[in-house]
């Protein structure tokens, strides 16, 4: 019985997960239909290479969201940073004030890098 509850949990999580996580090829497929790209990582490593198109976006800037992006809360809204680590919880922070769209990168930077795809330094 507990290793059952634990498997149900796990599912349950990892649906909810997939949810709220795009693949590097999903992200393309929404940057071309106009997503908002925001790249979470400190402004150094933003400069040393990015999504085209990304925006450098901080934590803090995560927190006032719902003010600076109005016009964004429809549109598809996606953020990403190293790892995927920070996505889920600046995913949760982007719904709470409204926006009905918001992804984050599953595998960050890394996934993009591992399949491949190029990199902005502009």
């Amino acid at each position: 019985m507990l290793a059952a509850a634990l498997v149900a949990v796990y599912e349950l999580r990892l649906r909810a997960e997939s949810q709220v996580t795009v693949s590097p090829q999903d992200l393309i497929r929404l940057m071309n239909q106009g997503a908002l790209v925001l790249d979470l990582r400190p402004q150094e490593q933003f400069q040393s290479g990015h999504l085209a198109g990304a925006r450098p976006f901080s934590g803090e800037q995560i927190l006032k969201a719902g003010d600076t992006l109005k016009k964004h809360k429809e549109k598809p809204v996606v953020v990403y940073d190293d790892t995927g680590a920070l996505g889920g919880p600046a995913v949760r922070q982007l719904n709470a004030q409204g926006f009905t769209r918001a992804f984050a990168l599953r595998g960050g930077l890394t996934a993009w890098r591992a399949d491949n795809l190029p990199l902005s330094r502009a």
